[in-house]
């Protein structure tokens, strides 16, 4: 080998073994947060739903359970009885309206999906509040087939990805919060 040629060799031995051993660490840093001191097991019982849509409280409760699950240490349950903290979570509103139209059916394409979550932490023992109420309100615009021999309800999967996207949002605040 040539001078030039090792030197290459080793620049990209070096930038490889550099790309391998660094990374970012975001999700090592969400793992090994400690939210609350004293804090080993939160109960996440089913939301209260406040809402006239069929359980969507079932849908956030369970995308919830399953990010804190994913993101945290802590052992969640969905029973108050043995756990450290509770987590409650109510669903005030839900509602969809058209947010675009197709100028020459005038039918709806575009839909916006939007729903309204309180969220607290309390302490299972005293009953103390570790987390005060918090109301945020999630949006999910989704498509609307003009065909109708395409229609497919969107709704549904559009209410998925909202609910992981209230999940997400709600661990990271209360990650982030201590």
């Amino acid at each position: 080998m040539t001078v030039s040629r090792r030197a290459i060799l080793l620049c990209i031995i070096t930038a490889l073994i550099a790309l391998f051993t660094t990374g970012c660490g975001y999700r090592a840093g969400a793992r090994s947060s400690t939210m609350l001191p004293n804090v080993r097991t939160i109960a996440v019982p089913t939301f209260e739903n406040q809402t006239f849509r069929f359980k969507i409280e079932q849908t956030l409760t369970s995308a919830v359970i399953h990010e804190f699950l994913a993101r945290t240490r802590y052992r969640v349950q969905s029973g108050i009885a043995g756990s450290d903290a509770v987590l409650n979570g109510i669903v005030t509103s839900i509602y969809s309206g058209p947010i675009v139209f197709d100028p020459s059916s005038g039918r709806t394409t575009k839909v916006l999906l939007t729903v309204g979550v309180r969220v607290s932490i309390t302490d299972s023992k005293t009953g103390q509040p570790m987390f005060e109420p918090t109301d945020v309100m999630f949006r999910e615009p989704y498509e609307v087939s003009t065909d109708p021999a395409t229609y497919f309800a969107e709704n549904a999967p559009a209410l998925d990805r909202l609910s992981r996207e209230v999940a997400a949002s709600i661990v990271t605040t209360i990650i982030q919060s201590f």
